[in-house]
């Protein structure tokens, strides 16, 4: 069950970065550039969680995960402050 809760995670991240990636293409707003390349490396995130906790268990990607995450967090929030101005 929690493999498909992982997948299911991976695929609506896919699905959330693809959608701003179009409306980005349509519309040349800059925030959904940032929103975007942010929920790809969530996406990237949520596969290594998969790829940690069910093809591979003992081997430890709990820090590449978390680095991930934090740069993919950090491009959105450079997005929300740079389009601020």
């Amino acid at each position: 069950m929690a493999e498909t809760v992982y997948v299911l995670g991976a695929l609506s991240s896919l699905l959330c970065a693809v959608l701003l990636g179009r409306q980005f293409l349509a519309s040349r707003n800059k925030l959904l550039l940032w929103s975007s390349l942010c929920f790809v490396g969530l996406t990237i995130t949520n596969i290594l969680v998969f790829i940690d906790l069910v093809l591979v268990p003992d081997l430890d990607l709990h820090t590449l995960r978390w680095c991930i995450t934090a740069a993919a967090l950090s491009l959105l929030v450079y997005g929300l402050i740079w389009e601020s101005r």
